[in-house]
């Protein structure tokens, strides 16, 4: 698959380069996306969640009433969970809900997004560019440029750019992103992709290995 090279005012340049069939050319694997994404999104919770059970709380351990004959739930002091501040019947308890994927998985899972981008024709390849100083201003027009403003739009870079990770840190609908750093779940949940050409290299070398 030929894609043309633009520049960052959105004009082409004359320039074609071919995307990697061994990538964003494979039969998406969905099953491994769902195990790659739920990785990802259980690797960001911080499983500190804490409500306190009966034995936690403090109160007289006294039966309030006899165990038959009430015309209520039959239940013993006041920590009960029948009760008004009493302790939480199987509530959240500190976790860790991080878990392990093999590196081949997580790759298979990576070729799999950039495919289905590839397939809704949502990779727009750009010519390498950098900001002298930050400036949102310009990242905003390198989207209007592109003809992407208004869309959840993820721009991967080949190595870090500061004044360009801060051009976009206060826009809502972008992010930006290092090649060797990309995962599933960023690429599925943009919209469109914006890849420098030094990017697409780095993904190769990462992705086929």
């Amino acid at each position: 698959m030929e894609i043309n090279v633009l520049n960052i005012k959105g004009q082409e340049t004359g320039r074609k380069v071919t995307l990697n069939e061994s990538i964003f050319g494979i039969e998406p694997n969905d099953h491994v996306l769902y195990l790659d994404v739920k990785q990802y999104l259980g690797n960001q919770r911080q499983g500190t969640a804490k409500a306190k059970e009966r034995s936690e709380h403090a109160g007289s351990t006294r039966k309030l009433g006899r165990q038959k004959g009430g015309g209520g739930a039959r239940h013993g002091d006041i920590n009960s969970p029948l009760m008004k501040g009493g302790g939480r019947v199987f509530g959240p308890k500190p976790r860790d809900y991080r878990t392990k994927l093999n590196k081949k998985v997580k790759q298979l899972a990576r070729r799999s997004a950039l495919t289905y981008k590839a397939q809704e024709n949502a990779i727009i390849v750009i010519e390498d560019f950098t900001f002298e100083a930050p400036k949102t201003k310009e990242f905003i027009n390198i989207a209007k440029n592109l003809k992407v403003d208004g869309k959840k739009l993820l721009m991967v870079l080949p190595e870090s750019n500061k004044n360009v990770y801060l051009s976009a840190r206060n826009l809502q609908r972008s992010e930006v992103m290092l090649a060797s750093s990309l995962n599933a779940y960023k690429v599925l949940n943009a919209d469109v992709l914006v890849v420098t050409e030094n990017s697409l290299k780095v993904i190769d070398g990462i992705l086929t290995k």
